[in-house]
């Protein structure tokens, strides 16, 4: 039986841990003390333990940074998804994407298909799947990004800003096509792309077919060829057919 520890050296314990910054440790310490004297832990073994206690607690923190900084508008799994809504899905094709393979060839997603089919959820369920993962990802609007670098652009700090959307193992880049992009906006999304092609994963959710994205970018054919050129060089297109999910009430009554 081991002798209790005074109040001194309790003291003294929490704040070499507290230095040495292991707050797992200093959470668990008692009560695992507790279980390795009452089933004869070697010393070694206790040790063990708490090490791997902090390796959690550490490993918890960081994906739960990665998420908060992933930036979802919410969070979405993949098993909440309805896969008897949409009229055509290769539910093969995505349950594979979540795999993470076409990670280790920087490949792009596109999910293409009309408003509220769940290209959103699917895109943020597939981001905070590779965040549970140790991947860094982020989650934007195509415009809400277009525009910030633009104000970037003018105070002078465009190359920071845009670091922000080439850094990321994946980045989310929500309703491409739902608005239209001038000149100067299809120029900082043509830098976006080619800042990560062949270097990170894009994913976009877009309900305009390839064919029609030159209407997107102010009809300028030249730089909507070259755009798509990087984009699809690496990509896997998922296609998503049938009626609104928002609109499954009015449609079945």
């Amino acid at each position: 039986m081991l002798d209790m520890p005074t109040d001194k050296e309790v003291e003294r314990l929490l704040e070499q841990l507290k230095y040495f910054k292991l707050p797992g440790i200093a959470e668990h310490y008692e009560e695992t003390a507790l279980k390795a004297n009452k089933d004869s832990w070697s010393h070694v073994n206790y040790l063990t333990q708490l090490i791997e206690l902090e390796n959690n607690r550490r490993q918890e923190r960081a994906i739960e940074r990665k998420v908060k900084t992933a930036r979802f508008p919410f969070v979405k799994t993949l098993q909440q998804f309805s896969w008897n809504w949409p009229k055509k899905i290769n539910q093969l094709q995505i349950k594979d994407l979540f795999r993470l393979q076409f990670l280790k060839q920087h490949t792009n997603i596109i999910l293409l298909g009309g408003v509220g089919l769940g290209k959103t959820h699917l895109a943020t369920a597939l981001g905070h799947h590779a965040c549970l993962n140790g991947k860094r990802v982020l989650f934007t609007n195509t415009v809400d990004a277009i525009n910030s670098l633009i104000v970037a652009q003018k105070s002078g700090r465009l190359k920071l800003e845009m670091r922000k959307y080439i850094k990321p193992e994946i980045l989310i880049l929500d309703e491409l096509g739902y608005l239209p992009i001038d000149k100067n906006g299809a120029d900082m999304l043509f830098q976006i792309i080619s800042g990560r092609y062949e270097v990170g994963s894009t994913v976009i959710t877009t309900n305009r077919a390839f064919k029609d994205w030159p209407e997107i970018f102010n009809n300028d054919s030249t730089l909507t060829s070259a755009l798509l050129d990087r984009l699809l060089h690496h990509a896997q297109t998922v296609v998503i057919e049938g009626k609104s999910y928002r609109m499954k009430d009015q449609i079945e009554s």
